[in-house]
């Protein structure tokens, strides 16, 4: 659990996976995590995320507060599935109870600590080819990712904002994707990678916010996914 802050200074919740993958591995990262790395996402995320937003309309929060996801960004670095659930964006919104409570309550419940059967507990004896939502495109809130999201039953994995996939402008070059410079394929790599240790035995299958891409942009990601031998899927594919 942690503090969310934006610009916009909206009240929000959030949940998020964690990672700096589009860094490069000598780059800076001030805040925390290891430069081309992303840590496995933590299976509840999607699911905690429904919770999480169930919890918020009947303890009154909404519309007051958006309730949504966040693309993966900061650190730290872990080799164990993580993620943040974040309270925000300003401290008044920090100190509210009934935002706090509302966390607490999603804790309590997604752990089984109430009792009741955990939320969100991936198995690969029960879950295995399953499909995985990766999410490539977008802004910051991944708000078509979140969209499949708020379907039951779907998986969420690591979130690539479109801001974070560099890639150089190939110009009259614009065919030629092997030779697009700049971290995204390797953002890509490791995201995958990392969301297939946190979800042993399920299918990671990838989602493309299309509209946030430049046509050019959009074709070398799809070339390369599928170089990779990487689905990609329409919004429909995603729940069970």
């Amino acid at each position: 659990m942690s503090r969310h802050t934006a610009a916009s200074n909206r009240p929000a919740l959030t949940v998020h996976p964690i990672g700096i993958p589009h860094l490069e591995h000598d780059a800076n990262s001030p805040a925390g995590g290891k430069p081309g790395r992303a840590s496995p996402p933590n299976s509840r995320i999607g699911a905690w995320f429904r919770l999480l937003k169930s919890t918020a309309a009947n303890n009154n929060l909404l519309p007051e507060f958006e309730v949504t996801l966040e693309a993966t960004h900061h650190g730290p670095w872990t080799e164990v599935p993580a993620m943040f659930v974040e309270i925000g964006s300003t401290e008044d919104y920090w100190r509210r109870e009934d935002a706090a409570a509302t966390v607490a309550s999603v804790f309590m419940k997604g752990l089984g600590l109430d009792g009741d059967q955990a939320v969100g507990c991936w198995s690969e004896e029960i879950h295995a080819g399953e499909k995985v939502l990766l999410g490539i495109g977008g802004g910051h809130y991944a708000p078509r990712h979140t969209d499949i999201a708020q379907k039951d039953g779907v998986w969420v994995g690591h979130l690539l904002s479109g801001y974070s996939l560099l890639m150089s402008d190939p110009g009259a070059n614009v065919k030629d994707y092997d030779k697009i410079e700049g971290t995204w394929k390797e953002a890509i790599l490791e995201a995958v990678s990392a969301t297939k240790r946190a979800f042993p035995g399920g299918e990671v299958v990838a989602h493309l916010d299309g509209k946030s891409f430049k046509a050019w942009q959009r074709n070398a990601i799809t070339w390369f996914l599928g170089k990779k031998n990487i689905k990609v899927g329409k919004p429909g594919d995603f729940a069970p």
